[in-house]
């Protein structure tokens, strides 16, 4: 069983780091791998949770809760207490009953349940809370020994047994030498701690059979209490009246008074806090995963078996202190069940014996936490000391640097000092755990199959709602300042550390969440007013298109956004799939560029196909993407946009090798010009909008956009047929298409500085500020910023009928033409009509438009229905737009733009 939990199927690790490092972390974890698991359910969980329980609480300050806040005020607090940790021990339970279990306990869980950055976060908190629990249980340890051998207050010398000075730097001195009594235990090994352990189970449970004994043999007595006061010795007498119902009735209702070590006023908050870390053992067991021979077997039997007993014990005890002892006895005289008791040395025993195991178990727990910490290798360097281990396994470094840290917290000096942040640590680690089950089980992955079924979502966030709630309760400032330092390292390891291969949490949850979504976005709701666009951009090889890549992503105006990419091979023909190997370059691609896309591969006989196969198949249910954007098809020579790209010019980057050289300018292309406008009419048959992007790669967004030059950066639009003088329409579907893409650019945060500049195209004779006024209603009626610019084009349009030839048996300058859908205009059925010389004249039009864009937007008219004029189609394209820089020609099938709410 033990070899089992511990297959190479479910061992952990994390990518990153060079290959030395990777294989000194792998030796790392062969050698845990190797060391024996010795520990059986009862010595490795049952009793270093008993102990932890049973400890300053139990011994210490039991009296101390039942005497401030009364019987029935402490069983609610024991209830309040044992819901939120049997919520927690049921998590616990769940989570460990679903696969392996390694070193370090609750971060292990919540690391690889939640990811590397809440996993963590919280192990820094678990890590803090069990060292602050050490120094607590220590301080608790130093109390009852100078309780039991201190020089009184206001006495020079001692008498009889009570040597030992009191003051602040002597008890700091007693606590900092049964530390290191603690630390001494902790280097040999869990081995000798869980002997250890078992042999101060056997005192503590004569101890605590003692005590019950002693409630109902001892005879009623009064017990002088000693209390400092300002250097001085005060004494009030207590009574232990045996069982009486007087004694009992007085006990039942709360009775809050000072805490005689600190001055302070208490309250059910404050007393709560002290009677919590009686609770906060829970996870001994959990500590020691790593040491236990089957950890999935033993942490839910161990763990359930311990809190119900120690539920049992606390509740009994509280009923027996509140029927015998009066309330001074218990409020004033923490050490009072040594003066009942009838073996005194035994009581005493027993307090030291579970305080210092206490603080054992606190300590070899923060040490497992910290080692696991570093062995994950999260904090980098920070931790790389911590990793060192003995030759029999035992993490010696990380003791060590755990009992510094407590040390360091034995300054604080008083046990109640620090009792309400060691509870604020142990309840947000709790409230993590719930969590961390809670999103497994919503998340719904096949593979949570624990084998401890009693547990629901509903006992997840009742335990996370009563660890909250408490935590304020208790001290909102400790509470807040706790939820803020979690908030930092949260941050700083999603920003710095390493990725991991544990999996996350969080994309299980937005997996299950985005089904949910995609399910209820229904086209059928579709609405204009809500359009936006959703792009599809062919890449052939990113290293060319690094820029439009770019210009893109600030096109898509928080649209699907759907890098594509087509791979001429046959997968008949091929052992395997190629495009999974590929699928790691592209999205570190879309990483580095910082661009909000997803990536869509496919195999294909041609490139024509393969953008159908795309076209058809991107996206899912309401998210497809309804704009094809593509390269211009010329003779440019490709140029490497990567290298010079910012992302990948730092010293630290290098440009991604998964890519191919660009293309040659002497090889041939992946498809003919036949082929590229064939794409072209496949998408708009598919009611898909184009857009062709000539020179985006000239386009320097950074150098356009920044620069302190007066004017800011235009747009230029130009929403007319040029290639149709004779059908020039400014309110047609495709004219408000390209209208709507450039206001889109203009909104992207990068873009906003630039201003867009409409060109109205007008005649003599034609009214043109009739048609100004009309335009700039319609640019008002659509909340659409822009300059208008009258261009005369009479000698254009001169030209146009001069040179044009109408179809044999017509008129001359009478032009066939085919109406596309919503009135847009096609390009013409007879393209030899369009001369060469008016394209050209039309070209010199846009170009004299000054000052020079950072960006034009032309209309694109629709390919002819014969295809035999696709070469020439592409011809006039080429030269409508050569010369002009970034242009973007866009041709749009469905309405986008609306004037309604």
């Amino acid at each position: 069983m033990a070899s089992s939990e511990r297959s190479a199927l479910l061992t952990y690790r994390l990518c990153g780091g060079s290959g030395e490092e990777e294989r000194g972390r792998e030796r790392g974890r062969a050698a845990a791998a190797a060391a024996p698991r010795k520990l059986p359910t009862f010595l490795g969980v049952v009793v270093p949770t008993l102990l932890s329980m049973f400890s300053v609480v139990l011994f210490l300050r039991l009296g101390f809760v039942v005497g401030h806040a009364g019987l029935y005020q402490a069983l609610a607090m024991f209830a309040v207490a044992y819901f939120i940790i049997g919520m927690t021990v049921l998590s616990v339970c769940a989570i460990a009953t679903n696969g392996a279990l390694d070193a370090g306990g609750a971060y292990y869980m919540i690391s690889r349940a939640l990811g590397p950055e809440f996993g963590g976060s919280i192990g820094i908190m678990f890590f803090l809370a069990n060292v602050c629990g050490s120094a607590l249980y220590v301080l608790g340890l130093v109390e009852a020994v100078v309780d039991s051998f201190g020089i009184p207050p206001g006495q020079k010398v001692g008498t009889g047994v009570h040597v030992l000075p009191q003051s602040y730097w002597y008890e700091l001195l007693y606590g900092t030498v049964l530390l290191a009594l603690c630390l001494v235990v902790c280097l040999v090994g869990a081995s000798i701690y869980a002997k250890a352990t078992f042999l101060i189970f056997l005192i503590v449970a004569g101890v605590l059979g003692t005590i019950l004994i002693s409630f109902f043999a001892t005879q009623p007595l009064g017990v002088p209490i000693r209390l400092p006061h300002f250097n001085v010795s005060e004494t009030e007498n207590g009574s232990f009246t045996g069982f009486s119902l007087a004694t009992l009735r007085e006990n039942l209702g709360g009775g809050y008074g000072v805490d005689y070590t600190t001055g302070q006023v208490m309250s059910f908050s404050s007393v709560f806090a002290v009677m919590f870390n009686g609770c906060t053992g829970i996870m001994a067991g959990s500590n020691m995963s790593g040491d236990l021979k089957r950890p999935s077997y033993s942490i839910p039997r161990g763990t359930i078996s311990a809190v119900l007993f120690t539920y049992l014990v606390y509740n009994l005890l509280a009923f027996l202190m509140c029927a015998t002892c009066n309330r001074i006895l218990l409020q004033k005289d923490y050490g009072f069940l040594r003066d009942i008791s009838i073996f005194p040395p035994l009581v005493t025993v027993g307090i030291y014996a579970a305080t210092l195991s206490a603080a054992m178990s606190n300590l070899i727990g923060a040490s497992r936490i910290l080692y696991a910490l570093a062995r994950d290798d999260l904090f980098g360097r920070a931790l790389a000391l911590a990793k060192k281990t003995s030759s029999s396994g035992n993490p010696v470094m990380a003791v060590i640097l755990s009992w510094l840290v407590v040390q360091l917290v034995l300054f604080s000096g008083k046990l109640n000092t620090i009792a309400g942040v060691v509870t604020t640590f142990f309840l947000l680690v709790y409230a993590t755990v719930n969590l961390a089950c809670l999103a497994l089980e919503w998340a719904s992955a096949p593979n949570f199959r624990p084998t401890f079924r009693y547990f629901t979502w509903h006992t997840c966030l009742l335990g996370i709602a009563g660890c909250c709630v408490m935590m304020f309760l208790i001290s909102p400032m400790s509470a807040s300042a706790s939820l803020g330092f979690l908030l930092v390292l949260l941050l700083a390891l999603h920003y710095l550390s390493p990725s991991s291969t544990w999996g996350y949490i969080s994309q299980a949850l937005i997996f299950h969440q985005v089904r949910k979504y995609l399910l209820m976005l229904d086209v059928r709701k579709d609405h204009v007013k809500f359009w936006r666009p959703q792009m599809l951009l062919m890449v052939q090889n990113p290293r060319g298109s690094a820029r439009l890549i770019d210009f893109v992503n600030d096109l898509k105006k928080s649209g699907l956004y759907v890098l594509g990419h087509v791979e001429l091979q046959d997968l008949d023909m091929l052992p395997s799939d190629p495009l999974q190997p590929q699928q790691d370059s592209w999205l570190s691609l879309v990483d580095k560029l910082n661009v909000k896309a997803f990536v869509s591969l496919t195999l294909a006989p041609s490139v024509r196909h393969g953008v159908r196969q795309l076209l058809f198949t991107s996206g899912l249910g309401g998210m497809r993407p309804n704009t094809l954007v593509l390269g211009f098809y010329d003779d440019a020579e490709p140029q490497d946009g990567l290298a010079q790209h910012p992302a990948f010019t730092s010293a630290r980057e290098e440009v991604p090798l998964g890519f191919p050289p660009l293309r040659a300018p002497t090889a041939p292309k992946l498809l003919s010009a036949r082929e590229y406008v064939g794409i072209v009419a496949d998408a708009l048959k598919m009611l898909r909008n184009v857009l062709l992007a000539r020179q985006l790669e000239s386009l320097d967004k950074a150098w356009e956009l920044r620069r302190a030059a007066s004017p800011p950066p235009t747009i230029h639009v130009w929403p007319v047929n040029l290639l149709r003088p004779d059908s020039a329409r400014y309110a047609d579907t495709c004219s408000l298409f390209l209208l709507q893409m450039a206001c889109v650019l203009n909104m992207a945060r990068a873009w906003r500085r630039a201003r867009l500049r409409l060109f109205l195209c007008v005649e003599a004779g034609a009214m043109p500020h009739a048609q100004e006024e009309k335009l700039r209603q319609l640019l008002k009626d659509l909340r659409i910023q822009a300059q208008i610019q009258l261009v005369p084009w009479d000698a254009i349009t001169r030209l146009h009928w001069q040179t044009c030839r109408g179809p044999p048996g017509g008129p001359a300058g009478e032009v066939e033409e085919e109406e596309e859908e919503e009135g847009s205009v096609n390009f013409p059925v007879n393209a030899a009509q369009v001369s060469d010389e008016y394209v050209c004249a039309a070209n010199k039009l846009v170009l004299e438009q000054s000052p020079a864009p950072a960006v034009r937007f032309l209309y694109l008219p629709r390919p002819p229905a014969d295809t035999s004029l696709y070469p020439l189609y592409l011809h006039q394209l080429e030269l409508l737009t050569r010369g002009l820089g970034p242009t973007v020609l866009v041709h749009g099938v469905s309405a986008v733009t609306s004037t309604q709410l």
